[in-house]
C-alpha cells in the first residue's frame, strides 16, 4: 500500500529550484507594467495581421520545418547579409541569448557581462552556472562600449563576452571600431563575443551592419520583436559561423524541438514587407523622440541625455526613491515606466518611446507633471 508523505518528507525529497531560476523583470513586465498611458515598453507599438496583407490561404498548420523552415532561414540570412547556414531561428531574442549562452560556455566558465545590463541576460548566464565578472559602460561616458574598460577585466580564463548593441536600457549605439576591438582582444585568448542587437534593427535607413560580419568570434542575437511592432510571431534568430549554427540547432532539439508553422509562415511574409514596417516604425519613433525632447529633455527634476537613436530614454532622478515615483507616477497619473533597478541603476528609469504617438505624448506630459509634483 502507498503512504502519504508528510509536507517535511515531500520537500526534503524534492530537488530544490537552481538559483536564479526567475526573473523579476520579466514578472514585472508581466503583471506590474500596465497602464492606461503605458512607457515602460520598449518595442513599437504593436502591428495587427491586417498590416501583413496576407492572404489565408497561403498559410498552413504543417510544414517541411526540420531545423528551421528553409524559406525563413534564407529570408532572415539576406536580411542580415549572410548565408542561411549560419542563421538559427527561435522563439525571440530571449530565447536566442538562452541558447546561445548553453552552446558557448559551460558551468563554472568565466564570462565577461556588461554593466549595467538588462536583467535577464546576467540572470540567464547565472542559471547556466558562469562564473561572471563585469565591465563598466559609465553614465559618465554616455554608456559608451569603451575597450579599454572590456580589456581591464578580461582574463585568459574568459570564455565569452556578452553586450548589447543598441545598449538596453539607454539605446546608446556602439562603434563599429569598438567592435572590432573588443573582438580582436577576444580572438587572442580564444574567447566569442555575444552580441544581442535586437534593438540595432530599428536603424533601417540604411541599416547598420551586424556585427556577426566583423569576425567568427561574433556571435548575434536578433528577432522582429522591438523595431517592427511584431512581437507576437517571436521570430528570432541566432548568428554564428556554421559550425556553431549546427551545434545550436541540435542544442534546440532539448528547448524547443518544432517550431509552430504558421508563426513561420506569418514571419516570412513579414519580412517579405520588411521595409514597410520599417517606415511606420521610423514616422512613430520620431514623433515620440520629439515629444520627449520637448517635454523632457530640459526637466530640473531629472538628468538625462537622450541618445540620438533607439526606442527608450534613461533618465536618472535627481531627489527620492525611483520604486516610490514610480507607484506614484503609476497611481495618480495612470502612467507606467520601468525602475532601473531591472538594469542595475537604481536611481534611473526607462521610458519607452515606441508607442502609439497620441498616447506617448499624453503619457510623457503626464510624467512631466507627477515630476513636477514628487515630494520626497
Amino acid at each position: 500500500m502507498e503512504m502519504a508523505l508528510s509536507h517535511e518528507e515531500d520537500v526534503s525529497g524534492m530537488n530544490l529550484p537552481r538559483p536564479y531560476s526567475e526573473s523579476p523583470y520579466m514578472e514585472f513586465s508581466k503583471l506590474r507594467s500596465s497602464a492606461t498611458y503605458n512607457l515602460a515598453t520598449s518595442g513599437l507599438m504593436n502591428s495587427t495581421i491586417s498590416d501583413l496583407d496576407l492572404d489565408l490561404s497561403e498559410l498552413d498548420i504543417h510544414g517541411p520545418t526540420l531545423y528551421g523552415y528553409a524559406p525563413l532561414r534564407e529570408a532572415v540570412a539576406a536580411m542580415k547579409g549572410v548565408t542561411a547556414e549560419s542563421v538559427v531561428l527561435t522563439t525571440g531574442t530571449s530565447m536566442a541569448n538562452h541558447l546561445a549562452m548553453s552552446a558557448l560556455f559551460a558551468t563554472g566558465d568565466e564570462v565577461l557581462i556588461e554593466e549595467p545590463t538588462y536583467e535577464l541576460i546576467l540572470t540567464t548566464a547565472q542559471y547556466l552556472g558562469a562564473r561572471v565578472r563585469r565591465f563598466q559602460r559609465r553614465a559618465e561616458d554616455n554608456y559608451a562600449l569603451d575597450p579599454q574598460e572590456v580589456a581591464e577585466q578580461l582574463s585568459a580564463s574568459t570564455r565569452l563576452i556578452v553586450l548589447s548593441n543598441m545598449h538596453n536600457p539607454t539605446s546608446v549605439l556602439a562603434t563599429e571600431e569598438s567592435l572590432r576591438a573588443v573582438g580582436e582582444m577576444a580572438n587572442e585568448i580564444g574567447a566569442r563575443i555575444l552580441i544581442d542587437e535586437v534593438y540595432l534593427e530599428t536603424l533601417h535607413h540604411p541599416p547598420v551592419p551586424t556585427s556577426f560580419l566583423f569576425g567568427n568570434q561574433f556571435v548575434v542575437t536578433s528577432s522582429l520583436t522591438k523595431a517592427y511592432g511584431l512581437s507576437g510571431l517571436r521570430c528570432g534568430w541566432i548568428l554564428a559561423e556554421p559550425e556553431l549554427a549546427e551545434r545550436i540547432w541540435r542544442l534546440n532539439d532539448l528547448f524547443a524541438a518544432t517550431p509552430v508553422h504558421i508563426a513561420e509562415l506569418l514571419s516570412l511574409r513579414a519580412i517579405e514587407q520588411i521595409e514597410k514596417f520599417g517606415r511606420r516604425a521610423d514616422i512613430i519613433l520620431d514623433i515620440n523622440r520629439r515629444s520627449f525632447s520637448e517635454i523632457l529633455a530640459a526637466h530640473p527634476a531629472i538628468e538625462v541625455r537622450l541618445s540620438p537613436v533607439g526606442t527608450t530614454a534613461f533618465p536618472r532622478l535627481r531627489e527620492g526613491r525611483v520604486p516610490a515615483f514610480c507607484d506614484f507616477l503609476r497611481d495618480s497619473y495612470q502612467t507606467s515606466v520601468v525602475p532601473g533597478s531591472y538594469f542595475e541603476s537604481p536611481d534611473y528609469f526607462r521610458v519607452g518611446l515606441a508607442g502609439d504617438v497620441d498616447m506617448t505624448r499624453e503619457g510623457l506630459l503626464r510624467l512631466a507633471t507627477a515630476l513636477d509634483q514628487w515630494k520626497v
